[in-house]
C-alpha cells in the first residue's frame, strides 16, 4: 500500500500540503485533481523522495520514504508529463539503458516484449526517440516501469498534450497494469479521463484533500460540477 499519513509540507509561511491522508492499494488507480498549486505535484514528489515532509509520513509498502528513499525508490516507477529520454538513441536502446540503470539486464527479445506490452508498435523499436510522438515516448516510459517490475507507478499529468487516440491507448494500458495488481497514483487536470481510468478520485485545494470519491459512484458530469464548486 502507498499511504500519506498527515503528510504536510511548508515553505516558510506557505503550506504546500496540509495533513494529507490517503491510501492507494494494489490494483487501484487514484487520480488527484486540482488547480495548479493545489498540492498534487508536491504529493508526488514526497512519495518519490525528492523532498522531505515538514511533518507526517509518505509510506510505501510499510516503509517511510524519508529517510529510506534508497529502499522505496526500487519499488516505484515515475512517469512525468514529459518523459526524458535520449533522442539520439532508439526506443529499445533507451529502455535497455534505463533498465540497466535500475539494475536489470534483459535480452533484446525481453526489451521488445516490454515495449509491445506498453503499446509501442514493433516497427518503431529501432527508430530514434527524436522521431517519436509524445504518446510514443509515454509508452517507452511505461515500458521502463514494466522493466523495473515496479509495484507502484507515480504519474504526473501523463496524458497532457496527447491526442484522443493516444489518450485512449494510454488509458487502456493503465487499466491493464491495474488488473495486474499495480498501484497507480496520477495527478491530472483531465476530469473526464480521471473518471474513465481511475478507481478513486481526490480533489485537492490549497494543499488539502477536500473530497474523495469512488469512480463507480460518480459520473463525469457530476464530478465536473463538484470540481467547479470545490475550487
Amino acid at each position: 500500500m502507498l499511504e500519506a499519513r498527515d503528510l504536510t509540507k511548508t515553505y516558510g509561511n506557505h503550506h504546500a500540503l496540509r495533513q494529507l491522508n490517503l491510501s492507494v492499494d494494489k490494483g487501484e488507480i487514484f487520480c488527484l485533481l486540482g488547480q495548479n498549486g493545489a498540492g498534487k505535484t508536491t504529493t508526488l514528489n514526497l512519495f518519490l523522495g525528492l523532498i522531505a515532509p515538514t511533518s507526517g509520513e509518505a509510506v510505501i509498502n510499510g516503509i517511510t520514504v524519508k529517510p529510506n528513499s534508497n529502499k522505496t525508490t526500487k519499488m516505484i516507477a515515475y512517469i512525468p508529463e514529459v518523459v526524458q529520454l535520449y533522442g539520439n538513441l532508439s526506443g529499445i536502446e533507451n529502455l535497455d539503458f534505463f533498465s540497466r540503470l535500475a539494475g536489470f539486464t534483459y535480452s533484446n527479445k525481453d526489451l521488445s516484449d516490454f515495449l509491445i506490452k506498453a503499446g509501442l508498435q514493433k516497427s518503431a523499436h529501432q527508430n530514434k526517440i527524436s522521431s517519436y510522438s509524445k504518446g510514443m515516448r509515454q509508452k517507452v516510459g511505461i515500458a521502463i516501469a514494466l522493466s523495473k517490475n515496479a509495484e507502484y507507478i507515480i504519474m504526473d499529468e501523463p496524458i497532457s498534450g496527447l491526442d484522443p487516440k493516444a489518450t485512449q491507448e494510454f488509458t487502456k494500458i493503465c487499466k491493464e497494469l491495474s488488473a495486474e495488481g499495480k498501484a497507480i497514483i496520477m495527478a491530472t487536470h483531465d476530469i473526464f479521463n480521471a473518471v474513465n481510468v481511475g478507481t478513486k478520485i481526490g480533489i485537492m485545494k490549497e494543499g488539502k484533500l477536500v473530497h474523495t470519491s469512488d469512480t463507480g459512484t460518480i459520473n463525469a458530469t457530476e464530478l465536473q460540477d463538484l470540481y467547479l464548486k470545490t475550487i
